[in-house]
C-alpha cells in the first residue's frame, strides 16, 4: 500500500461518516426489513429452520451488522460445527465438521462460485465475493449435500442470500474504521453501500451493491522487515435487475465484479523482497423462476470467473493462473398432493484452468453432467427425505450420491432428525496432470493421473428442543472418508523432499455438536455452543492435522433500551495437532474476547463501537507454528445509515 493511501484513510472515513449523518438527517423513519426465518440450502424451497432435513445455521443481517465483518471467514467465527483456521501465508479457510476448506462448497443465491482452494496455494479467495453490505443472511448446512450440489459439496455448503429487490427505494451506508493498540499495522478502512428500488412500479426493478476495504500489512514481531499479516485493498460491486412480468415469473440478470491487491514483505533465502498478489473476479447469471398453482420452477445460466497473478520487487513471480466455470441448470418442484413433494432436474457444468504449472499448454478442461431427484413425504409427525444424484464425470465417469434423511416432530416443543448422505470429490486438474511440478525451497511435488476421487459417508442424527425463553440442540455425527488424497515423501526425505499425490487415507470424523439459547429477560441472551471433534486418520493410526478436538462460543447480548444494545463475544479453540516432515507438534488451546455497542442514535442512523482480542492473546507468543494469525488488541467504530 502506499503512503498516500495511508495518509487518504482518515479522511475518507470523516467523509463516510458526514455523508451518512446527511442521509441520516433528511430522512424520515425507516422501515425494518422483515427477515424470514426459514432456509433454501437443503431442499430448495423455503422451510423454517427446525423442518429443514440437515444440520443448518442460519447468520441473519442484523447479527453481522452488530460486528466488525470484513468476509465470509468473519461471518462465519463462532458458528456451530464451523472452525475458520489458516490455510497458510496467514490466511484463513473455513473447515466444517473437521472437513478442509476444499471440502466446502460455496455459493451465492444458490449458484456455485468457483473454488480455488484445491488450486490455488494458500488461498482464501472464496470468502471474498460478495460485499458484507449485500448479505440477506447466511445459511450453513453441515454435512455433505452431494445429492443436491454434487461434487465439492463433500464436507457441507455455505450459501450467501443477498439482500432482496424492494418495492420502494432503500438504501443503506456502513462505514467503520479499524485500528491495532500495539502501532504494528494492520488499521481498517472499511465502506459498503446498497441501493434498491423499482425502474417500473411492480414490473423492473434494480438492486446494487459495492464495498471498499483498505487493510494495512502488519510487521513482524520479530523482524520488522517482513509482514506478520498481508495488506489488501479490495473493491467488489455487484449489479441486479428483476422482472416480473406476472405474479408467478420473476427473471433475474446478475453481474458482480471485484479486485483484490494483496502485498506483504517477505524472505527467501537471504533475499527480501516485496511480493503483490493481485486477484479479479467476476461473476454473471441469468435466470427464470415461476411459482405455479402446481408448484415451482427454475432455469438458470451462469458463471464465474477468477484470476490470480503475482509480481515481486525481486525474484520470479508466481505464474498466473485463472479458473473459469459455466453452469446451466434446470429444476422443478411438483407438489404432489398436499403432503408430498419431488424435486427433480439437471446440470451441465464446465470447468478451466489455466495454469502453466499444471502442464506444458497450461490449459486443461472438465465437464460435469448431472441429473437429481429428491422426495420429501409428510406423514402426520415425520418429513421423509430420499434423494440421490447421478453426475457423470469426463474423467471418472458416472457416480451416485444419495441420501435419506427424517424429522420427526414428537411434539410442539420437541423434534429428533437424522440421516445418512454419501458424497464424493473428484481430484483437480492440477493434481492429475503428470505434467504438474512445483518447487520451493524444501520440497518438489508431483502431480498423479491415476488418482481416484474420493468420497464422504456422513451419519447424524440430533434433537432441538424449545420452549418460551430457552432452546436446546444436540447433534452427534460422525464421517467416514475414503480414498482421501494426501501427499507424502517419496524420496530424499531428510533434504529436498520429493512429494506424491496419493490415495492412501482412510479418515473417521465424529464428534457432537451442542447449542443452547436462553433468555432469562427480555433485556437478556445468552447463545452458546460447543463442537467435540475427534478426526483421525486410521490408515496412519494419529490425528488429522489442524482439527481442535474442543471449540465452544458464547455470545451474551444485552438490549439496555429501545436503542442501545450491547453483546460479549467469545471463542475457545482447543489444543490442534500439526505435522512437519512428518514430525508431530501440539499447538496449545487459547480463548479470545470481543464486545460490541450498538446505538441508535436517529431512526435512520445506528452507531458501532467494537473491542476484538480484549486480552491481546497472541499466538506467535504462545506458538511460533500456527500458519495463520489471529490480530491483537483492536478497536473499531463505524456507522450505518438508511435512508
Amino acid at each position: 500500500m502506499s503512503q498516500a493511501s495511508v495518509s487518504r484513510r482518515p479522511r475518507l472515513l470523516a467523509l463516510s461518516v458526514l455523508l451518512g449523518s446527511i442521509a441520516a438527517q433528511n430522512a424520515g423513519a425507516q422501515t425494518p426489513e422483515d427477515i424470514p426465518q426459514v432456509v433454501v440450502t437443503a431442499s430448495f424451497i423455503e422451510q423454517k429452520v427446525e423442518d429443514a432435513p440437515a444440520s443448518i445455521t442460519v447468520i441473519g443481517r442484523e447479527e453481522l451488522n452488530n460486528r466488525p465483518v470484513q468476509d465470509l471467514a468473519d461471518a462465519l467465527v463462532g458458528a456451530a460445527g464451523v472452525h475458520v483456521g489458516g490455510v497458510g501465508l496467514a490466511r484463513r479457510g473455513i473447515s466444517i465438521r473437521g472437513m478442509s476448506n476444499e471440502y466446502t462448497l460455496t455459493m451465492i443465491d444458490g449458484r456455485r462460485v468457483s473454488q480455488t482452494a484445491s488450486v490455488i496455494g494458500h488461498s482464501e479467495a472464496d470468502v471474498g465475493w460478495l460485499p458484507t453490505e449485500g448479505i440477506e443472511r447466511i445459511e450453513v448446512v453441515r454435512g455433505p449435500m452431494s445429492s443436491l450440489y454434487g461434487s465439492d459439496a463433500l464436507g457441507g455448503v455455505i450459501n450467501i442470500i443477498t439482500r432482496p429487490a424492494t418495492d420502494e427505494w432503500r438504501a443503506s451506508l456502513t462505514s467503520r474504521g479499524e485500528w491495532r493498540e500495539d502501532g504494528r499495522g494492520g488499521d481498517v478502512l472499511q465502506t459498503g453501500l446498497y441501493v434498491s428500488g423499482p425502474l417500473v412500479q411492480d414490473k423492473l426493478g434494480v438492486t446494487a451493491y459495492g464495498e471498499f476495504r483498505d487493510r494495512e500489512p502488519t510487521v513482524s514481531p520479530t523482524d520488522p522487515r517482513l509482514s506478520e499479516m498481508e495488506g489488501r485493498e479490495v473493491t467488489n460491486g455487484n449489479l441486479a435487475f428483476n422482472w416480473t412480468p406476472d405474479d408467478a415469473q420473476r427473471i433475474s440478470l446478475n453481474y458482480g465484479r471485484g479486485s483484490e491487491d494483496r502485498e506483504r514483505n517477505a524472505l527467501t533465502g537471504r533475499t527480501y523482497y516485496v511480493s503483490t498478489d493481485l486477484i479479479d473476479r467476476e461473476q454473471y447469471a441469468l435466470s427464470h423462476t415461476g411459482r405455479w398453482h402446481w408448484g415451482e420452477t427454475s432455469v438458470r445460466a451462469y458463471g464465474t470467473r477468477l484470476e490470480k497473478t503475482n509480481r515481486r520487487s525481486s525474484g520470479t513471480p508466481v505464474r498466473p493462473q485463472r479458473l473459469e466455470d459455466r453452469t446451466y441448470d434446470a429444476r422443478t418442484t411438483l407438489n404432489l398432493g398436499e403432503s408430498n413433494r419431488l424435486s427433480l432436474g439437471g446440470e451441465w457444468r464446465e470447468e478451466e484452468l489455466f495454469d502453466t504449472s499444471m502442464s506444458r499448454e497450461g490449459y486443461d478442461s472438465v465437464r460435469y453432467r448431472a441429473v437429481f431427484v429428491q422426495d420429501e413425504l409428510e406423514v402426520q409427525r415425520w418429513l421423509l427425505v430420499l434423494g440421490t444424484r447421478y453426475d457423470d464425470h469426463d474423467i471418472f465417469g458416472g457416480y451416485n450420491s444419495p441420501r435419506a434423511y427424517a424429522v420427526y416432530h414428537a411434539t410442539d416443543h420437541l423434534i429428533f432428525k437424522g440421516g445418512v448422505g454419501r458424497g464424493f470429490k473428484a481430484p483437480n486438474l492440477k493434481v492429475l496432470s503428470p505434467e504438474y511440478s512445483v518447487t520451493t525451497s524444501s520440497f518438489v511435488v508431483y502431480g498423479n493421473p491415476d488418482l481416484k476421487p474420493e468420497f464422504n459417508t456422513s451419519y447424524e442424527l440430533g434433537t432441538h428442543y424449545r420452549a418460551d425463553r430457552w432452546s436446546l440442540q444436540a447433534t452427534l455425527f460422525q464421517n467416514d472418508v475414503k480414498d482421501l488424497i494426501q501427499s507424502f515423501c517419496a524420496a530424499d526425505c531428510n533434504a529436498l523432499r520429493v512429494l506424491n499425490y496419493e490415495n492412501v487415507a482412510e479418515a473417521r470424523i465424529r464428534g457432537v455438536e451442542i447449542a443452547s439459547s436462553f433468555a432469562p429477560a427480555r433485556q437478556l441472551a445468552l447463545d452458546l455452543n460447543y463442537t467435540f471433534l475427534n478426526a483421525k486418520n486410521l490408515t496412519a493410526d494419529r490425528p488429522l492435522a489442524e482439527k481442535p478436538k474442543h471449540a465452544a462460543n458464547l455470545t451474551l447480548k444485552w438490549l439496555a433500551t429501545d436503542k442501545l444494545n450491547a453483546q460479549v463475544r467469545g471463542n475457545y479453540y482447543g489444543k490442534q495437532t500439526m505435522y512437519s516432515s512428518e514430525v508431530r507438534y501440539g499447538l496449545p488451546d487459547y480463548t479470545l474476547w470481543g464486545a460490541d455497542l450498538n446505538y441508535q442514535l436517529t431512526p435512520r442512523f445506528k452507531l458501532h463501537l467494537s473491542g476484538d482480542n480484549l486480552t491481546d492473546e497472541l499466538l506467535a507468543e504462545l506458538s511460533t507454528r500456527f500458519n495463520y494469525v489471529e490480530v491483537g488488541r483492536s478497536y473499531s467504530a463505524g456507522f450505518t445509515g438508511s435512508f
